[in-house]
């Protein structure tokens, strides 16, 4: 039975983060990461017979050679010369500093210890679910998801300053598809630089969006960061890739004679405001002294180096080329020498998009960033900046925040279509209003985006004298568009111009509006664009099949979906699409996986659960099981026995809920029993064997002691009774335990027996119609039933803070104090 992909993963970091103890995981990802890639090509190019394989792995330097060093004293060490050094003399693209020490004492400790370390982590990567023999294309490995999910928790657990090689994937994405890259304009000669690449992940992400091996270049300061990148590229599968380390600023590497070289594409996340970025350089007046002429437009601050990277980046760029960059929001506003870049960047037409991101997004620092999206073709006839406000789109994953699914498909949907529909999102803001003397050039994005939420106005007039503000009710214009008559249903005149009344009882309002002929024709609309979707997307989800991939198949369901609703007026289409990525993340993705493994026969089958040790060494269950066979236990994952239990077993299913029901009743009424007569003088006193202070406790021996010694004496009739009620209700109870026990057994037994015997017609209707369609039906309810809470609970909150006017609260307080006075005065207590 293969393993789920987000357990392996999972697995995986709780493997390599007990394994680290002490050490700090920026450390401790160079290891893991090193057996990361040593797995990899020794799985992909260990056995090539390719007369020039991408890397070449000499005898003795695979990861099975590192196996067959466990038990050895000096396992580090050989593993440093015997494996590591082979690997650097082979490969031309390597260096001793692309890899950390596995004989260093100082992070893996001495002797025992340490070798019990490495053979640990060695241990970790012997998975047999961790084969990349075959490992499938980018965007759909097993690999890079992964590598994915490995470095974001080390880069979480990096803390502040040390995560900052790592982009967040969703930031990249945006990245990559900002710049306008794809398999339609790109070819091999196509080039993208990153000068200060990290691990590499941006270029790789531009590589993906691209659907080619175009060239990649890239620099990065810190040594083992490059080397990291190095491994990064070959375990992407490209090892062609150049990276090379050194200061961007100070020594950029990628030249032609002694000028930069240029690229079609070019990506960055640079450290934010570089207080060192000028270390070295020798700039003279006005920047002249930079030979490579990157600071003609000025100097940056010395403090702040967030322009001098895009200055080098705009220098890097081909005439044509389009770049993306992550800055901090203060390029956008700061004043003095970046105020001079600031205009001259706006009126050389380069500067063609911002994208505002949310703040606490980055792993080095928390502070609010946004992408600079820079494009030289057509510069000087760009007469506007596109600029998105997307700050609230997020949500929290642990102490940071991250994008969801939807933020980046609407961040990319809105700038691709330039769409301006919602101002307080985006919108295309003139250089004419930019360079107006009131802005001055200042790209802030709160001066053209107001992005904050319409102020709730409390209408003075309304609550002195009563009614509806009608500027509130137009406010709900989104939903008399389409359903005008409601408003006509809901509302009438009040007693003057300007205000409206309710119609009919509060209480009645949420029936009247569920009722309403146009609103039934809203939602029967939605469910028919629900249906439509279903009926496109059931035979692409039954045609999944073994060696499947599954990330084009949600692509595909989840952008149709996507377009669907966005023909449905009220309801927001992103957080549908949200509602079936979520789902995705959460199980489909694991179902489609294991069909593209095992097939939907073998991946139906139950699998044995395993007890496991805890943390302190006992033996426990990991999961909750769908049946047992005497004492082992059983789940399917693929088809959870719920579903076969409604499908085929509803009678067992609701005989035991019969069963539970009635012995509820029975544990309700001797707790009652219990709880009545067994005080100090209570008919059951004499059988509770519960101690002082103990909640009151009847047995069946206690109860035939009891009878037993009070026998047939007339003065114990009242007692006998009680003891013989209490007892025939625990016969009952014991009776309904084995009636229950019996039936679970039952029903246990008929789904051991079911599953082998299912068709795959028969699970694939159990998990496209039973499973996924069905819980996605009832994520699109749910937003159906959020627009009409939206409308009932708006309503209600207006009719009930203008429902009763000043002058009458005024009356009501003036007759309740009469009231509490007249009171008074009867009781002798008056006073002036």
């Amino acid at each position: 039975m293969a393993i789920k992909k987000s357990d392996l993963y999972a697995s995986l970091w709780a493997s390599c983060d007990e394994l680290r103890g002490g050490m700090d995981a920026s450390q401790y990802k160079d290891y893991v990461l090193f057996m990361l890639f040593i797995k990899y090509i020794s799985d992909k190019y260990g056995d090539s017979d390719d007369f020039a394989p991408p890397v070449t792995i000499p005898k003795g330097a695979s990861f099975k050679d590192m196996v067959a060093l466990k038990g050895k004293d000096d396992i580090g060490d050989k593993i440093n010369t015997q494996v590591i050094q082979p690997l650097i003399d082979a490969n031309s693209r390597l260096a001793r500093s692309d890899f950390p020490d596995f004989n260093d004492s100082n992070k893996l400790g001495d002797g025992a210890q340490k070798v019990q370390k490495l053979e640990n982590l060695i241990a970790i990567f012997e998975n047999p679910a961790l084969d990349f023999s075959k490992n499938r294309a980018e965007n759909d490995d097993i690999l890079g998801d992964a590598y994915e999910y490995l470095m974001r928790h080390f880069a979480t657990e990096s803390g502040k300053s040390k995560g900052q090689f790592y982009t967040p994937s969703e930031v990249s994405r945006i990245m990559a598809k900002a710049i306008g890259i794809s398999p339609a304009n790109s070819k091999a000669a196509t080039t993208a630089y990153d000068p200060t690449c990290g691990s590499g992940s941006l270029l790789l992400k531009v590589a993906a969006q691209a659907g080619k091996h175009i060239t990649l270049e890239g620099q990065e300061k810190d040594v083992t960061t490059a080397g990291l990148a190095r491994m990064n590229m070959i375990l992407h599968d490209f090892p062609t890739a150049n990276v090379l380390s050194g200061n961007t600023l100070f020594d950029p590497k990628f030249k032609e004679g002694e000028q930069l070289r240029t690229y079609d594409y070019v990506v960055a996340n640079p450290p934010f405001s570089d207080k060192t970025w000028s270390t070295g350089l020798t700039l003279g007046e006005g920047g002249s002294g930079d030979k490579f002429q990157r600071f003609t437009w000025g100097v940056p601050p010395r403090k702040q180096g967030d322009y001098a990277y895009l200055l080098h980046i705009i220098r890097s760029m081909k005439s044509t080329g389009k770049a993306a960059c992550i800055l901090p929001h203060g390029v956008l506003f700061r004043g003095n020498a970046e105020a001079v870049i600031r205009e001259k960047l706006v009126r050389s037409g380069y500067l063609k998009a911002i994208i505002g991101l949310p703040a606490n997004l980055f792993y080095g620092t928390g502070i609010p960033a946004c992408i600079v999206v820079l494009d030289k073709e057509n510069a000087t006839a760009r007469k506007g900046i596109f600029m998105i406000d997307g700050s609230k789109g997020f949500k929290k994953d642990g102490p940071k925040n991250r994008l969801r699914e939807q933020d980046l498909h609407k961040i990319l949907d809105t700038s691709t279509r330039l769409d301006e529909s919602d101002p307080r999102y985006a919108r295309m803001v003139p250089v004419e209003e930019i360079a107006d003397p009131k802005n001055d050039y200042n790209l802030n994005l709160p001066r053209y985006i107001d992005s904050t939420a319409p102020e709730d106005v409390q209408d003075i007039d309304g609550h002195l004298r009563g009614g509806i503000p009608e500027r509130d009710l137009d406010a709900l214009g989104a939903y008399w568009k389409i359903m005008p008559a409601l408003r006509v249903a809901l509302f009438e005149k009040f007693n003057r111009p300007g205000y409206s009344a309710l119609k009919l009882p509060i209480a009645e309002l949420k029936p009247a509006i569920f009722g309403h002929p146009e609103f039934t024709a809203f939602t029967t609309n939605a469910r028919t664009l629900f249906t439509k979707w279903q009926a496109a997307s059931v035979p692409l989800l039954k045609a999944f099949a073994q060696n499947g991939h599954p990330k084009p198949l949600i692509e595909t369901i989840a952008e149709d979906l996507l377009a669907t609703f966005k023909a449905a007026p009220l309801l927001d289409a992103y957080d549908i699409f949200q509602h079936l990525m979520n789902y995705w993340a959460e199980t489909m993705q694991d179902d489609c996986y294991l069909i593209a493994d095992s097939g939907w026969n073998a991946g139906a089958q139950p699998r044995e659960i395993r007890q496991v040790k805890n943390k302190e060494g006992k033996l426990v269950w990991p999961e909750k099981e769908d049946f047992k066979k005497g004492k082992r236990r059983f789940k399917s994952d693929l088809v959870p026995a719920s579903l076969l239990v409604a499908r085929y077993f509803a009678a067992e299913r609701d005989a035991i809920a019969a069963i539970e029901v009635e012995l509820a009743a029975l544990e309700q009424q001797l707790d009652e029993q219990r709880e009545e007569q067994c005080g100090e003088d209570g008919l059951l006193a004499e059988a509770n064997e519960a101690s002082e202070g103990e909640p009151p406790k009847i047995t069946a021996k206690s109860l035939k002691a009891v009878l037993k010694k009070i026998g047939n004496d007339p003065d114990y009739a009242e007692e006998r009774q009680a003891l013989r009620a209490y007892a025939a209700l625990l016969d009952q109870l014991a009776d309904a335990k084995t009636r229950l026990k019996a039936a679970q057994e039952d029903l246990e037994a008929k789904l051991a027996a079911k599953y082998p015997t299912l068709a795959e017609d028969e699970i694939k209707i159990l998990v496209v119609g039973d499973k996924w369609l069905a819980t996605i039906d009832v994520a699109v309810q749910g937003e159906l039933d959020r627009v009409s809470q939206t409308l009932t609970g708006r309503i209600r909150q207006l009719a009930e803070r203008y429902s009763t006017p000043l002058p009458q609260l005024t009356d009501e307080l003036a007759t309740l104090a009469a009231r509490v006075e007249g009171h008074l005065t009867k009781m002798g207590a008056v006073w002036k």
